[in-house]
């Protein structure tokens, strides 16, 4: 009984004591929520100790997964494919003809399905290997083949694993059917004794805050042509409100073709390289290796730059500098110096 009216005691003491001073203060805010303020602010304003090596964007844990780079099919029978919003970073050069594929390289986030996965061309095998990662493809043209055969670069191919680690689809039509679970990617990496803890080499990335400093001339959107048609149009639109690009071919929104989700792009590097047709089937060499012009698209403004390949990154450089990406996702766009950027690039297209 003691006990108890000691504690009521004290409760009465302590509500007196806060009547008292909210008479002095008057009513509003106390002490105790500016202090919550100040620490949330200071939380969202923390360094993250990792950063994911081919977007910038920052983790809480570990980055150090190795790249997987997947030969995605971009036929419009293959339209939409799956896996593509989550890729780090997409090549689409042209494979015969004017038919682009894409390199879609995952290491920051796992779809659970990629496709549908297509063959290979060695330009591709010389992209996948400058980021050292795990090559995914289903076929290869003969140049594609011997480098795979010999051990290039890790490789898991259709060729082998169809029906197995490759899955044919019912909904589409072969070639256009072949797709691959991330899960069984690492199953397939598993069997073969290939590590996948090792990241591939950074990219340079800008701070958060200096995305808001980016410069150059105006350009909320972009056409990229690779044919008279418009089967292989790129049209990129610039989303203020969200701060990020939304991609359409043909017209047609880019979305992942289970979820819906679309693809959305921080950065856009569309490069100019050589082209030679080196066989009757329209097998192409394409020069990833002297550089050239080019132009990089950031936060709705586009800059004139070159381009280079360091050390097998494919970067944008100014004034002899290193341009760095805004962090996040990227799409690269390889098109032939003939015609070149002039003529396959339009700016501010409705």
């Amino acid at each position: 009984m003691k006990k108890w009216a000691v504690a009521v005691s004290a409760a009465l003491l302590l509500l007196s004591g806060c009547s008292d001073k909210e008479k002095a203060n008057g009513p509003g805010p106390k002490e105790p929520v500016k202090e919550v303020e100040d620490v949330v602010q200071e939380d969202v304003n923390k360094e993250l100790p990792y950063h994911y090596p081919l977007t910038g964007v920052g983790s809480e844990t570990a980055t150090n997964s190795r790249a997987v780079a997947v030969m995605v099919n971009n036929h419009p029978k293959a339209r939409p494919q799956s896996g593509l919003n989550k890729a780090d970073i997409v090549y689409e050069l042209l494979a015969e003809g004017d038919v682009t594929r894409f390199l879609a390289v995952f290491q920051s986030e796992k779809p659970e399905n990629i496709g549908p996965v297509r063959s290979a061309r060695d330009y591709y095998v010389e992209l996948a290997k400058g980021l050292d990662a795990l090559f995914i493809a289903h076929g290869y043209s003969e140049e594609a083949r011997k480098m795979l055969e010999n051990g290039y670069v890790d490789n898991l191919n259709g060729m082998v694993y169809d029906g197995t680690l490759f899955k044919r689809s019912k909904d589409r039509q072969a070639p256009h059917n072949s797709y691959i679970t991330y899960d069984n990617v690492l199953k397939g990496a598993s069997d073969k004794k290939y590590a996948m803890d090792q990241s591939p080499p950074a990219f340079k990335f800008l701070s958060e805050d200096d995305r808001k400093t980016v410069t150059g001339e105006e350009a909320k959107s972009v056409m990229v042509s690779y044919s008279s048609g418009s089967t292989f149009d790129s049209i990129y639109e610039f989303d203020a409100s969200i701060g990020k690009y939304k991609r359409y071919s043909d017209g047609v929104e880019t979305v992942d073709y289970v979820t819906k989700e679309p693809i959305l792009l921080d950065n856009l590097f569309i490069i100019e390289t050589t082209h030679v047709v080196i066989n009757d089937v329209g097998h192409k060499e394409i020069d990833l290796k002297s550089g050239g012009s080019g132009y990089l698209l950031q936060m709705g403004k586009v800059m004139e730059v070159e381009w280079k390949n360091d050390n097998g990154h494919i970067v944008p450089i100014k004034n002899g500098e290193v341009v760095p990406f805004v962090q996040g996702k990227t799409w690269v766009n390889v098109i032939p110096t003939n015609p070149g950027l002039q003529s396959s690039v339009s700016f501010n297209v409705k």
